[in-house]
Protein backbone atom coordinates (compact mmCIF):
# COMPACT_ATOMS: atom_id res chain seq x y z
CA UNK A 1 0.00 0.00 0.00
CA UNK A 2 2.73 2.55 0.99
CA UNK A 3 5.01 1.81 -2.18
CA UNK A 4 1.64 2.39 -4.16
CA UNK A 5 0.93 5.61 -2.62
CA UNK A 6 4.93 6.44 -3.59
CA UNK A 7 4.85 5.40 -7.01
CA UNK A 8 1.67 7.37 -7.61
CA UNK A 9 3.35 10.75 -5.99
CA UNK A 10 6.59 10.05 -8.11
CA UNK A 11 3.78 9.40 -11.02
CA UNK A 12 2.02 12.95 -9.98
CA UNK A 13 5.38 14.67 -9.75
CA UNK A 14 6.81 13.90 -12.74
CA UNK A 15 3.52 14.54 -14.58
CA UNK A 16 4.01 17.57 -12.67
CA UNK A 17 6.98 18.33 -14.07
CA UNK A 18 6.39 17.40 -17.68
CA UNK A 19 3.36 20.20 -17.53
CA UNK A 20 5.73 22.79 -16.54
CA UNK A 21 8.40 22.16 -19.08
CA UNK A 22 5.14 21.58 -21.49
CA UNK A 23 4.12 25.20 -21.23
CA UNK A 24 6.11 26.54 -23.02
CA UNK A 25 6.00 23.67 -25.85
CA UNK A 26 4.20 23.73 -29.24
CA UNK A 27 2.36 20.73 -28.33
CA UNK A 28 0.51 21.68 -25.17
CA UNK A 29 -0.43 25.05 -26.92
CA UNK A 30 -2.47 22.03 -29.07
CA UNK A 31 -3.48 20.42 -25.88
CA UNK A 32 -7.58 20.60 -26.08
CA UNK A 33 -10.90 19.17 -24.56
CA UNK A 34 -12.14 16.80 -26.92
CA UNK A 35 -14.95 15.68 -24.75
CA UNK A 36 -18.18 16.58 -26.44
CA UNK A 37 -21.21 17.51 -23.97
CA UNK A 38 -18.82 15.40 -20.87
CA UNK A 39 -21.16 17.85 -18.37
CA UNK A 40 -24.24 16.76 -20.02
CA UNK A 41 -25.53 19.78 -20.00
CA UNK A 42 -27.04 19.23 -23.99
CA UNK A 43 -28.35 15.98 -22.66
CA UNK A 44 -26.93 12.41 -24.17
CA UNK A 45 -25.87 14.70 -27.20
CA UNK A 46 -22.25 12.94 -27.92
CA UNK A 47 -23.10 9.56 -26.40
CA UNK A 48 -24.35 6.52 -27.13
CA UNK A 49 -26.00 4.62 -23.92
CA UNK A 50 -26.63 0.70 -24.04
CA UNK A 51 -29.98 -0.95 -23.83
CA UNK A 52 -31.18 2.57 -23.35
CA UNK A 53 -29.85 2.66 -19.66
CA UNK A 54 -28.54 6.50 -19.89
CA UNK A 55 -30.40 9.72 -19.33
CA UNK A 56 -29.53 13.31 -18.39
CA UNK A 57 -31.04 14.30 -14.55
CA UNK A 58 -30.87 17.46 -12.59
CA UNK A 59 -29.89 15.97 -9.68
CA UNK A 60 -27.59 14.98 -8.16
CA UNK A 61 -24.91 16.55 -10.41
CA UNK A 62 -21.55 17.82 -9.72
CA UNK A 63 -21.15 20.91 -12.06
CA UNK A 64 -23.28 22.88 -14.06
CA UNK A 65 -27.26 21.83 -14.29
CA UNK A 66 -27.14 18.65 -15.75
CA UNK A 67 -25.15 14.97 -14.89
CA UNK A 68 -25.29 11.40 -16.59
CA UNK A 69 -27.48 8.86 -14.68
CA UNK A 70 -27.15 5.32 -16.38
CA UNK A 71 -28.84 1.73 -14.54
CA UNK A 72 -27.04 -1.31 -15.54
CA UNK A 73 -29.94 -4.16 -15.66
CA UNK A 74 -29.96 -7.73 -16.37
CA UNK A 75 -26.76 -8.82 -18.22
CA UNK A 76 -26.69 -5.03 -19.31
CA UNK A 77 -24.13 -2.94 -17.73
CA UNK A 78 -25.37 0.23 -18.49
CA UNK A 79 -22.16 1.55 -20.92
CA UNK A 80 -22.16 4.93 -21.40
CA UNK A 81 -19.91 5.60 -24.60
CA UNK A 82 -18.27 8.59 -27.44
CA UNK A 83 -15.40 8.47 -29.84
CA UNK A 84 -13.04 11.04 -29.77
CA UNK A 85 -10.25 12.06 -32.74
CA UNK A 86 -6.70 11.62 -31.64
CA UNK A 87 -3.31 12.38 -32.52
CA UNK A 88 -0.92 8.97 -33.60
CA UNK A 89 1.47 8.51 -30.86
CA UNK A 90 -0.08 11.31 -28.63
CA UNK A 91 -0.31 11.25 -24.48
CA UNK A 92 -4.01 11.99 -23.22
CA UNK A 93 -5.47 12.47 -19.90
CA UNK A 94 -8.94 10.82 -19.44
CA UNK A 95 -11.12 11.83 -15.88
CA UNK A 96 -14.87 12.43 -14.55
CA UNK A 97 -16.42 12.89 -11.55
CA UNK A 98 -18.65 10.04 -10.59
CA UNK A 99 -21.31 9.11 -7.96
CA UNK A 100 -22.52 5.19 -7.30
CA UNK A 101 -21.21 2.00 -6.45
CA UNK A 102 -18.80 0.05 -9.01
CA UNK A 103 -18.53 2.76 -12.04
CA UNK A 104 -15.64 2.32 -14.22
CA UNK A 105 -14.05 5.47 -16.31
CA UNK A 106 -11.63 3.64 -19.15
CA UNK A 107 -10.66 4.05 -23.01
CA UNK A 108 -10.31 1.96 -25.54
CA UNK A 109 -8.89 1.37 -28.99
CA UNK A 110 -5.77 3.23 -28.26
CA UNK A 111 -3.83 1.56 -30.53
CA UNK A 112 -1.45 0.80 -27.12
CA UNK A 113 -2.73 -0.44 -23.87
CA UNK A 114 -6.60 0.58 -23.29
CA UNK A 115 -6.89 1.71 -19.96
CA UNK A 116 -9.61 1.52 -17.24
CA UNK A 117 -9.85 3.04 -13.47
CA UNK A 118 -13.09 2.27 -11.12
CA UNK A 119 -14.76 3.02 -7.57
CA UNK A 120 -16.32 0.31 -5.59
CA UNK A 121 -17.92 2.98 -3.35
CA UNK A 122 -18.39 6.68 -4.22
CA UNK A 123 -21.65 7.77 -2.33
CA UNK A 124 -20.85 11.53 -2.89
CA UNK A 125 -19.11 12.60 -5.91
CA UNK A 126 -15.48 11.21 -6.49
CA UNK A 127 -13.00 12.15 -9.51
CA UNK A 128 -11.49 8.85 -11.48
CA UNK A 129 -8.85 9.75 -14.02
CA UNK A 130 -6.31 7.97 -16.23
CA UNK A 131 -3.85 8.53 -18.93
CA UNK A 132 -3.09 6.83 -22.00
CA UNK A 133 -1.28 7.10 -25.19
CA UNK A 134 -2.24 6.49 -28.79
CA UNK A 135 -0.79 4.05 -31.37
CA UNK A 136 1.55 4.86 -34.24
CA UNK A 137 -1.52 5.14 -36.44
CA UNK A 138 -4.77 5.55 -33.81
CA UNK A 139 -6.50 8.49 -35.42
CA UNK A 140 -9.65 7.71 -33.04
CA UNK A 141 -10.70 6.67 -29.15
CA UNK A 142 -13.41 5.11 -27.36
CA UNK A 143 -13.94 6.92 -23.92
CA UNK A 144 -16.34 5.35 -21.67
CA UNK A 145 -18.39 5.02 -18.29
CA UNK A 146 -20.25 1.91 -17.02
CA UNK A 147 -21.95 0.44 -13.87
CA UNK A 148 -21.63 -3.23 -12.83
CA UNK A 149 -24.26 -6.28 -13.16
CA UNK A 150 -27.15 -5.89 -10.68
CA UNK A 151 -26.14 -2.89 -8.38
CA UNK A 152 -27.96 0.52 -9.08
CA UNK A 153 -27.97 3.49 -11.55
CA UNK A 154 -24.44 5.28 -11.35
CA UNK A 155 -24.18 9.15 -12.06
CA UNK A 156 -21.39 10.76 -13.93
CA UNK A 157 -20.24 14.31 -14.84
CA UNK A 158 -17.90 16.77 -16.11
CA UNK A 159 -16.12 13.80 -18.16
CA UNK A 160 -12.77 15.45 -19.57
CA UNK A 161 -10.45 14.30 -22.41
CA UNK A 162 -7.09 16.52 -22.45
CA UNK A 163 -4.48 15.92 -25.01
CA UNK A 164 -4.07 17.28 -28.81
CA UNK A 165 -6.98 17.32 -31.42
CA UNK A 166 -7.08 15.13 -33.85
CA UNK A 167 -7.70 16.01 -37.29
CA UNK A 168 -11.49 17.11 -37.52
CA UNK A 169 -14.48 14.91 -38.14
CA UNK A 170 -15.87 15.17 -41.73
CA UNK A 171 -19.03 14.20 -42.53
CA UNK A 172 -18.54 10.86 -44.61
CA UNK A 173 -19.48 10.70 -48.15
CA UNK A 174 -23.24 8.29 -49.42
CA UNK A 175 -23.02 4.56 -48.99
CA UNK A 176 -22.66 3.01 -52.35
CA UNK A 177 -23.65 -0.05 -53.96
CA UNK A 178 -27.24 -0.11 -51.90
CA UNK A 179 -28.56 -3.74 -52.78
CA UNK A 180 -32.40 -5.74 -51.59
CA UNK A 181 -31.91 -9.35 -51.08
CA UNK A 182 -34.36 -11.62 -51.78
CA UNK A 183 -37.39 -9.98 -50.49
CA UNK A 184 -39.74 -12.02 -48.32
CA UNK A 185 -43.64 -11.84 -47.81
CA UNK A 186 -43.33 -8.74 -45.01
CA UNK A 187 -39.42 -7.93 -45.35
CA UNK A 188 -36.35 -7.55 -47.56
CA UNK A 189 -33.30 -7.33 -46.50
CA UNK A 190 -30.70 -4.79 -47.47
CA UNK A 191 -26.59 -4.27 -47.75
CA UNK A 192 -24.60 -1.58 -49.15
CA UNK A 193 -20.77 -1.11 -48.76
CA UNK A 194 -19.34 1.15 -45.53
CA UNK A 195 -18.41 5.02 -45.92
CA UNK A 196 -15.33 6.33 -44.57
CA UNK A 197 -15.55 7.51 -41.02
CA UNK A 198 -18.96 6.63 -40.39
CA UNK A 199 -20.33 5.40 -36.88
CA UNK A 200 -23.35 4.41 -38.23
CA UNK A 201 -26.05 4.07 -40.84
CA UNK A 202 -29.75 5.18 -41.19
CA UNK A 203 -31.75 3.36 -43.19
CA UNK A 204 -35.05 5.04 -45.26
CA UNK A 205 -38.33 3.40 -46.60
CA UNK A 206 -39.24 6.25 -49.06
CA UNK A 207 -38.98 9.39 -46.40
CA UNK A 208 -39.27 7.62 -43.27
CA UNK A 209 -36.23 6.60 -41.46
CA UNK A 210 -37.02 3.07 -40.65
CA UNK A 211 -33.85 1.70 -39.15
CA UNK A 212 -30.55 2.83 -37.65
CA UNK A 213 -27.50 0.43 -37.19
CA UNK A 214 -23.69 0.20 -36.56
CA UNK A 215 -23.18 -2.14 -39.16
CA UNK A 216 -23.66 -2.21 -43.36
CA UNK A 217 -26.65 -4.24 -43.22
CA UNK A 218 -30.31 -4.20 -42.13
CA UNK A 219 -33.61 -5.58 -42.54
CA UNK A 220 -36.92 -3.78 -43.42
CA UNK A 221 -39.90 -5.20 -41.78
CA UNK A 222 -43.38 -4.96 -40.70
CA UNK A 223 -43.76 -4.62 -45.13
CA UNK A 224 -46.78 -5.47 -47.20
CA UNK A 225 -47.30 -8.68 -49.48
CA UNK A 226 -46.64 -7.74 -53.54
CA UNK A 227 -46.12 -4.39 -52.53
CA UNK A 228 -42.93 -1.94 -54.09
CA UNK A 229 -40.88 -0.45 -52.22
CA UNK A 230 -38.10 2.03 -52.40
CA UNK A 231 -35.21 2.44 -50.10
CA UNK A 232 -32.12 4.41 -49.02
CA UNK A 233 -29.56 4.56 -46.62
CA UNK A 234 -27.03 7.35 -44.92
CA UNK A 235 -24.20 7.46 -43.05
CA UNK A 236 -23.93 9.35 -39.87
CA UNK A 237 -20.97 10.68 -37.60
CA UNK A 238 -20.52 12.86 -34.47
CA UNK A 239 -19.85 15.64 -37.54
CA UNK A 240 -23.46 15.26 -39.30
CA UNK A 241 -25.53 12.98 -41.57
CA UNK A 242 -24.26 11.73 -45.15
CA UNK A 243 -26.63 12.67 -48.54
CA UNK A 244 -28.55 9.38 -49.01
CA UNK A 245 -27.35 6.96 -51.18
CA UNK A 246 -29.04 6.25 -54.42
CA UNK A 247 -32.47 4.44 -53.82
CA UNK A 248 -33.40 0.75 -54.64
CA UNK A 249 -36.35 -0.80 -55.11
CA UNK A 250 -38.09 -4.10 -54.22
CA UNK A 251 -41.61 -5.59 -54.58
CA UNK A 252 -42.34 -8.21 -51.95
CA UNK A 253 -43.08 -11.87 -52.55
CA UNK A 254 -46.74 -13.05 -52.27
CA UNK A 255 -48.20 -14.18 -48.39
CA UNK A 256 -47.42 -17.57 -47.36
CA UNK A 257 -47.96 -18.64 -44.02
CA UNK A 258 -50.52 -21.29 -44.45
CA UNK A 259 -54.42 -21.74 -44.74
CA UNK A 260 -56.72 -19.58 -43.97
CA UNK A 261 -57.43 -19.34 -40.25
CA UNK A 262 -60.38 -17.25 -38.28
CA UNK A 263 -59.56 -13.89 -37.28
CA UNK A 264 -59.12 -15.16 -34.01
CA UNK A 265 -58.15 -18.68 -33.53
CA UNK A 266 -57.79 -21.12 -30.53
CA UNK A 267 -55.15 -23.69 -30.67
CA UNK A 268 -55.03 -26.65 -28.39
CA UNK A 269 -53.14 -30.42 -28.29
CA UNK A 270 -54.40 -33.19 -28.70
CA UNK A 271 -53.03 -36.18 -26.36
CA UNK A 272 -53.50 -38.61 -29.41
CA UNK A 273 -50.38 -41.22 -29.14
CA UNK A 274 -50.61 -41.52 -25.37
CA UNK A 275 -52.55 -41.30 -22.22
CA UNK A 276 -52.34 -39.77 -18.88
CA UNK A 277 -54.32 -38.30 -16.05
CA UNK A 278 -56.51 -36.01 -17.89
CA UNK A 279 -58.02 -38.99 -20.00
CA UNK A 280 -57.71 -39.45 -23.64
CA UNK A 281 -59.99 -37.68 -26.08
CA UNK A 282 -61.53 -39.47 -29.40
CA UNK A 283 -60.74 -36.69 -32.00
CA UNK A 284 -64.77 -36.85 -33.09
CA UNK A 285 -65.53 -35.52 -29.48
CA UNK A 286 -62.85 -32.36 -29.95
CA UNK A 287 -65.49 -30.00 -29.24
CA UNK A 288 -65.98 -26.81 -32.03
CA UNK A 289 -64.57 -24.34 -30.25
CA UNK A 290 -60.78 -25.45 -31.44
CA UNK A 291 -59.76 -24.05 -34.73
CA UNK A 292 -56.32 -25.88 -34.54
CA UNK A 293 -55.76 -29.24 -33.37
CA UNK A 294 -52.42 -30.35 -32.71
CA UNK A 295 -51.69 -34.20 -32.75
CA UNK A 296 -49.34 -34.77 -29.85
CA UNK A 297 -46.82 -36.55 -30.70
CA UNK A 298 -44.64 -37.54 -33.58
CA UNK A 299 -41.42 -38.67 -32.46
CA UNK A 300 -38.04 -39.83 -33.76
CA UNK A 301 -36.84 -43.46 -33.64
CA UNK A 302 -33.91 -41.69 -31.58
CA UNK A 303 -33.04 -38.32 -31.37
CA UNK A 304 -30.48 -38.39 -34.21
CA UNK A 305 -32.17 -40.34 -36.66
CA UNK A 306 -34.58 -37.87 -38.58
CA UNK A 307 -37.06 -40.40 -38.65
CA UNK A 308 -40.38 -39.70 -37.38
CA UNK A 309 -42.93 -41.93 -36.37
CA UNK A 310 -46.76 -41.79 -34.91
CA UNK A 311 -49.36 -43.85 -34.21
CA UNK A 312 -52.72 -43.61 -31.85
CA UNK A 313 -52.58 -44.36 -28.33
CA UNK A 314 -53.16 -48.05 -27.76
CA UNK A 315 -55.86 -49.64 -25.98
CA UNK A 316 -54.41 -50.83 -23.23
CA UNK A 317 -53.44 -47.60 -22.24
CA UNK A 318 -56.38 -45.71 -23.66
CA UNK A 319 -59.32 -48.19 -23.63
CA UNK A 320 -61.85 -45.66 -25.70
CA UNK A 321 -59.84 -45.28 -28.61
CA UNK A 322 -61.17 -45.27 -31.67
CA UNK A 323 -59.71 -47.07 -34.94
CA UNK A 324 -57.48 -45.55 -37.37
CA UNK A 325 -60.32 -45.35 -39.87
CA UNK A 326 -62.13 -43.45 -37.49
CA UNK A 327 -59.75 -41.35 -36.67
CA UNK A 328 -59.20 -40.83 -40.08
CA UNK A 329 -62.53 -40.00 -41.09
CA UNK A 330 -63.21 -37.91 -38.04
CA UNK A 331 -60.22 -35.62 -39.24
CA UNK A 332 -61.79 -34.71 -42.26
CA UNK A 333 -64.57 -33.80 -40.80
CA UNK A 334 -63.20 -31.19 -38.43
CA UNK A 335 -61.68 -30.19 -41.84
CA UNK A 336 -64.58 -30.32 -43.43
CA UNK A 337 -66.18 -27.65 -40.57
CA UNK A 338 -63.36 -25.30 -41.57
CA UNK A 339 -60.78 -26.66 -38.97
CA UNK A 340 -56.86 -27.32 -39.18
CA UNK A 341 -55.21 -30.47 -37.38
CA UNK A 342 -51.89 -30.85 -37.63
CA UNK A 343 -48.81 -32.99 -36.93
CA UNK A 344 -46.90 -32.14 -33.83
CA UNK A 345 -43.23 -33.06 -33.81
CA UNK A 346 -41.50 -33.32 -30.53
CA UNK A 347 -43.03 -32.60 -27.23
CA UNK A 348 -40.83 -33.33 -23.56
CA UNK A 349 -39.74 -36.49 -24.70
CA UNK A 350 -39.20 -36.36 -28.10
CA UNK A 351 -36.07 -35.21 -28.84
CA UNK A 352 -34.66 -34.10 -32.42
CA UNK A 353 -32.10 -33.40 -33.48
CA UNK A 354 -30.94 -33.04 -37.13
CA UNK A 355 -27.31 -33.05 -37.09
CA UNK A 356 -26.31 -34.33 -40.33
CA UNK A 357 -28.01 -34.14 -44.20
CA UNK A 358 -29.22 -37.92 -43.70
CA UNK A 359 -31.41 -37.10 -40.52
CA UNK A 360 -32.58 -33.68 -42.78
CA UNK A 361 -33.78 -35.89 -45.77
CA UNK A 362 -35.39 -38.78 -43.14
CA UNK A 363 -37.39 -35.96 -41.58
CA UNK A 364 -38.57 -34.35 -44.60
CA UNK A 365 -39.65 -37.87 -46.21
CA UNK A 366 -41.25 -39.37 -42.27
CA UNK A 367 -43.27 -36.23 -42.15
CA UNK A 368 -44.65 -36.28 -45.46
CA UNK A 369 -45.65 -39.64 -44.82
CA UNK A 370 -47.41 -38.61 -41.83
CA UNK A 371 -49.37 -35.82 -43.47
CA UNK A 372 -50.51 -37.98 -46.33
CA UNK A 373 -51.24 -40.69 -44.29
CA UNK A 374 -53.68 -39.01 -42.26
CA UNK A 375 -54.56 -36.16 -44.59
CA UNK A 376 -53.29 -33.57 -42.37
CA UNK A 377 -53.04 -29.48 -42.84
CA UNK A 378 -49.53 -29.06 -42.16
CA UNK A 379 -47.06 -29.49 -39.16
CA UNK A 380 -46.04 -27.78 -35.78
CA UNK A 381 -42.40 -27.99 -34.72
CA UNK A 382 -42.64 -28.53 -30.45
CA UNK A 383 -38.78 -28.83 -30.28
CA UNK A 384 -38.14 -28.83 -26.57
CA UNK A 385 -35.06 -30.11 -24.57
CA UNK A 386 -32.15 -30.22 -26.10
CA UNK A 387 -33.29 -30.62 -29.58
CA UNK A 388 -31.93 -27.15 -30.76
CA UNK A 389 -28.44 -25.34 -29.49
CA UNK A 390 -26.11 -23.37 -30.92
CA UNK A 391 -22.72 -24.37 -31.41
CA UNK A 392 -20.12 -22.24 -30.19
CA UNK A 393 -19.26 -19.30 -32.46
CA UNK A 394 -22.50 -19.00 -34.12
CA UNK A 395 -23.71 -15.80 -32.75
CA UNK A 396 -25.83 -14.09 -35.57
CA UNK A 397 -29.24 -15.26 -35.46
CA UNK A 398 -29.10 -14.23 -39.13
CA UNK A 399 -27.07 -16.11 -40.59
CA UNK A 400 -26.91 -19.56 -38.33
CA UNK A 401 -24.06 -21.79 -38.80
CA UNK A 402 -25.07 -25.08 -36.37
CA UNK A 403 -26.30 -27.74 -38.35
CA UNK A 404 -29.15 -28.60 -36.02
CA UNK A 405 -30.63 -25.56 -36.78
CA UNK A 406 -29.40 -25.06 -40.99
CA UNK A 407 -30.93 -28.40 -41.42
CA UNK A 408 -34.08 -27.62 -39.91
CA UNK A 409 -34.34 -24.78 -41.36
CA UNK A 410 -33.50 -26.44 -44.99
CA UNK A 411 -36.56 -28.99 -44.05
CA UNK A 412 -39.32 -26.57 -42.86
CA UNK A 413 -38.45 -24.72 -46.29
CA UNK A 414 -38.92 -28.29 -48.53
CA UNK A 415 -41.83 -28.87 -46.65
CA UNK A 416 -43.33 -25.64 -47.26
CA UNK A 417 -42.61 -25.77 -51.04
CA UNK A 418 -43.87 -29.42 -51.22
CA UNK A 419 -47.43 -28.88 -49.88
CA UNK A 420 -47.83 -25.20 -51.05
CA UNK A 421 -49.29 -21.94 -50.19
CA UNK A 422 -51.78 -24.01 -47.80
CA UNK A 423 -49.56 -25.58 -45.71
CA UNK A 424 -49.94 -24.70 -42.20
CA UNK A 425 -46.67 -24.21 -39.77
CA UNK A 426 -46.50 -23.63 -36.44
CA UNK A 427 -43.98 -23.57 -33.65
CA UNK A 428 -44.38 -23.77 -29.88
CA UNK A 429 -41.21 -23.29 -28.36
CA UNK A 430 -40.79 -22.10 -24.42
CA UNK A 431 -39.81 -18.98 -23.40
CA UNK A 432 -35.97 -19.97 -23.14
CA UNK A 433 -35.35 -20.51 -26.41
CA UNK A 434 -37.16 -16.90 -27.83
CA UNK A 435 -37.52 -14.31 -25.32
CA UNK A 436 -34.65 -15.11 -22.99
CA UNK A 437 -32.72 -14.40 -26.23
CA UNK A 438 -33.02 -10.40 -25.45
CA UNK A 439 -30.53 -11.24 -22.77
CA UNK A 440 -28.29 -14.57 -24.03
CA UNK A 441 -28.15 -15.76 -27.41
CA UNK A 442 -26.03 -19.67 -27.30
CA UNK A 443 -22.73 -19.82 -25.35
CA UNK A 444 -22.31 -16.16 -25.90
CA UNK A 445 -19.04 -14.01 -26.95
CA UNK A 446 -16.82 -15.74 -24.06
CA UNK A 447 -18.75 -19.41 -23.69
CA UNK A 448 -20.03 -20.14 -20.64
CA UNK A 449 -23.60 -19.68 -21.32
CA UNK A 450 -26.56 -22.24 -22.01
CA UNK A 451 -25.71 -23.01 -25.66
CA UNK A 452 -29.61 -23.70 -25.76
CA UNK A 453 -30.55 -20.11 -24.50
CA UNK A 454 -32.20 -17.96 -27.84
CA UNK A 455 -31.69 -21.26 -30.40
CA UNK A 456 -35.18 -20.90 -32.16
CA UNK A 457 -34.82 -17.47 -32.95
CA UNK A 458 -32.97 -18.04 -36.50
CA UNK A 459 -35.42 -20.49 -37.08
CA UNK A 460 -38.74 -18.43 -36.32
CA UNK A 461 -36.42 -15.81 -38.08
CA UNK A 462 -35.77 -17.64 -41.49
CA UNK A 463 -39.49 -19.02 -41.67
CA UNK A 464 -41.02 -15.85 -41.03
CA UNK A 465 -42.59 -15.33 -44.26
CA UNK A 466 -43.33 -19.48 -44.13
CA UNK A 467 -44.88 -19.50 -40.33
CA UNK A 468 -48.63 -19.41 -39.86
CA UNK A 469 -48.47 -19.17 -35.97
CA UNK A 470 -46.01 -18.88 -33.36
CA UNK A 471 -47.53 -19.77 -30.08
CA UNK A 472 -44.25 -19.75 -27.23
CA UNK A 473 -45.56 -21.54 -24.24
CA UNK A 474 -45.49 -18.93 -21.58
CA UNK A 475 -45.35 -21.55 -19.01
CA UNK A 476 -43.17 -23.92 -17.10
CA UNK A 477 -40.90 -21.09 -17.87
CA UNK A 478 -38.21 -18.66 -14.76
CA UNK A 479 -38.15 -15.29 -15.02
CA UNK A 480 -37.40 -13.66 -18.55
CA UNK A 481 -36.18 -9.56 -19.06
CA UNK A 482 -38.81 -7.71 -20.51
CA UNK A 483 -38.26 -4.84 -23.02
CA UNK A 484 -38.71 -2.92 -19.79
CA UNK A 485 -35.56 -4.05 -18.87
CA UNK A 486 -37.47 -5.69 -15.46
CA UNK A 487 -37.76 -9.20 -14.89
CA UNK A 488 -41.54 -10.70 -15.49
CA UNK A 489 -42.65 -13.55 -13.33
CA UNK A 490 -45.51 -16.33 -15.38
CA UNK A 491 -48.85 -17.03 -13.93
CA UNK A 492 -50.60 -13.03 -14.68
CA UNK A 493 -51.38 -10.97 -17.08
CA UNK A 494 -47.85 -9.07 -16.84
CA UNK A 495 -46.24 -11.87 -18.17
CA UNK A 496 -47.98 -12.68 -20.98
CA UNK A 497 -48.06 -8.93 -21.56
CA UNK A 498 -44.30 -8.99 -21.66
CA UNK A 499 -43.50 -12.18 -23.50
CA UNK A 500 -46.19 -11.25 -26.39
CA UNK A 501 -44.69 -7.26 -26.72
CA UNK A 502 -41.37 -8.56 -27.51
CA UNK A 503 -42.42 -10.65 -30.44
CA UNK A 504 -45.14 -7.87 -31.70
CA UNK A 505 -42.63 -5.41 -31.39
CA UNK A 506 -39.16 -7.10 -31.85
CA UNK A 507 -36.27 -6.91 -29.59
CA UNK A 508 -31.95 -6.65 -29.56
CA UNK A 509 -30.44 -10.12 -29.39
CA UNK A 510 -28.35 -10.53 -26.62
CA UNK A 511 -28.94 -6.42 -26.30
CA UNK A 512 -26.57 -6.04 -29.24
CA UNK A 513 -28.63 -2.88 -31.28
CA UNK A 514 -27.16 -4.07 -34.23
CA UNK A 515 -28.65 -7.55 -34.30
CA UNK A 516 -32.45 -7.19 -33.60
CA UNK A 517 -35.25 -9.48 -33.75
CA UNK A 518 -37.59 -7.62 -35.78
CA UNK A 519 -41.76 -8.11 -35.22
CA UNK A 520 -43.74 -10.68 -36.04
CA UNK A 521 -47.15 -9.70 -37.55
CA UNK A 522 -49.45 -9.77 -34.72
CA UNK A 523 -51.79 -12.78 -36.74
CA UNK A 524 -48.79 -14.46 -36.48
CA UNK A 525 -49.07 -14.48 -32.68
CA UNK A 526 -50.81 -16.17 -30.45
CA UNK A 527 -50.17 -16.95 -26.74
CA UNK A 528 -49.51 -20.22 -24.82
CA UNK A 529 -51.26 -21.38 -21.47
CA UNK A 530 -51.65 -23.86 -19.94
CA UNK A 531 -55.27 -25.40 -19.63
CA UNK A 532 -55.42 -26.01 -15.81
CA UNK A 533 -53.16 -26.18 -12.62
CA UNK A 534 -52.37 -29.63 -13.59
CA UNK A 535 -51.42 -28.72 -16.95
CA UNK A 536 -48.49 -27.50 -16.06
CA UNK A 537 -46.87 -24.65 -13.84
CA UNK A 538 -47.59 -21.07 -14.81
CA UNK A 539 -51.94 -21.54 -14.91
CA UNK A 540 -53.31 -18.28 -15.56
CA UNK A 541 -57.05 -17.41 -14.16
CA UNK A 542 -59.52 -16.55 -17.03
CA UNK A 543 -59.54 -13.13 -15.38
CA UNK A 544 -56.20 -12.42 -15.80
CA UNK A 545 -55.87 -14.15 -19.29
CA UNK A 546 -58.87 -11.63 -20.38
CA UNK A 547 -56.65 -8.81 -18.83
CA UNK A 548 -53.32 -9.20 -21.33
CA UNK A 549 -55.74 -9.86 -24.25
CA UNK A 550 -57.33 -6.50 -23.16
CA UNK A 551 -54.10 -4.44 -22.97
CA UNK A 552 -52.79 -5.92 -26.23
CA UNK A 553 -55.52 -5.99 -28.24
CA UNK A 554 -57.12 -2.66 -26.78
CA UNK A 555 -54.20 -0.80 -24.69
CA UNK A 556 -56.03 -0.83 -21.66
CA UNK A 557 -56.02 -2.61 -18.02
CA UNK A 558 -51.58 -2.97 -19.05
CA UNK A 559 -50.54 -2.37 -15.60
CA UNK A 560 -47.40 -1.20 -14.62
CA UNK A 561 -45.74 -2.66 -18.46
CA UNK A 562 -46.03 0.15 -21.58
CA UNK A 563 -46.13 -2.04 -24.62
CA UNK A 564 -45.22 -0.75 -27.36
CA UNK A 565 -48.01 -0.88 -29.58
CA UNK A 566 -51.63 -2.16 -30.01
CA UNK A 567 -52.58 -5.31 -31.70
CA UNK A 568 -56.07 -5.38 -32.95
CA UNK A 569 -55.38 -8.54 -35.21
CA UNK A 570 -52.87 -10.82 -32.20
CA UNK A 571 -54.32 -13.90 -33.43
CA UNK A 572 -55.27 -15.85 -30.03
CA UNK A 573 -54.79 -18.40 -27.82
CA UNK A 574 -53.03 -21.71 -27.98
CA UNK A 575 -53.49 -23.63 -24.57
CA UNK A 576 -52.05 -27.24 -23.46
CA UNK A 577 -54.28 -29.41 -23.81
CA UNK A 578 -57.41 -30.21 -25.29
CA UNK A 579 -57.56 -33.04 -23.02
CA UNK A 580 -56.79 -30.87 -19.47
CA UNK A 581 -59.41 -28.54 -20.54
CA UNK A 582 -61.90 -30.66 -20.90
CA UNK A 583 -60.61 -32.62 -17.57
CA UNK A 584 -60.91 -28.61 -15.99
CA UNK A 585 -64.56 -28.46 -17.27
CA UNK A 586 -63.89 -26.87 -20.71
CA UNK A 587 -63.13 -23.46 -18.82
CA UNK A 588 -60.30 -21.94 -20.83
CA UNK A 589 -62.26 -22.84 -24.34
CA UNK A 590 -65.52 -21.50 -22.95
CA UNK A 591 -63.63 -17.97 -22.01
CA UNK A 592 -61.74 -17.60 -25.07
CA UNK A 593 -65.72 -18.49 -26.87
CA UNK A 594 -66.52 -15.69 -24.17
CA UNK A 595 -64.01 -13.28 -25.25
CA UNK A 596 -65.32 -9.96 -26.66
CA UNK A 597 -62.55 -9.79 -29.74
CA UNK A 598 -64.50 -6.16 -31.10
Amino acid sequence: MHRTRLGAALAAAALAASALVAVASPAAAADTELARNGGFEAGLTGWTCTAGSGSAVSSPVHGGSSALRAAPAGSDNARCSQTVAVRPDSAYSLSAWVQGSYVHLGASGTGTTDVSTWTGSAPTWQRLATTFRTGPSTTRVTVYLHGWYGTPAYHADDVSVLGPGGDPVTVPAAPTSLTAGTPGATSVPLSWNPSSGAEGYHLYRGAERIATVGGTSATATGLTPETSYSFRVSAFNEAGESPQSTAVTATTAAAGGGGELPAHALVGYLHASFANGSGYVRMADVPDSWDVVNLAFGEPTTATSGDIRFGLCPASECPNVESPAEFKAAIKAKQAAGKKVLISIGGANGQVRLASAAARDAFVSSVSKIIDEYGLDGLDIDFEGHSLSLDTGDTDFRNPTSPVIVNLISALKTLKARYGADFVLTMAPETFFVQLGHQFYGSGPWGGQDPRAGAYLPVIHALRDDLTLLHVQDYNSGPIMGLDGQYHSMGGADFHIAMTDMLLAGFPVAGDQNRVFPALRPEQVAIGLPASTQAGNGYTTPAEVNKALDCLTRGTGCGSYRTHGTWPALRGLMTWSINWDRFNDREFSRNFDAYPWS
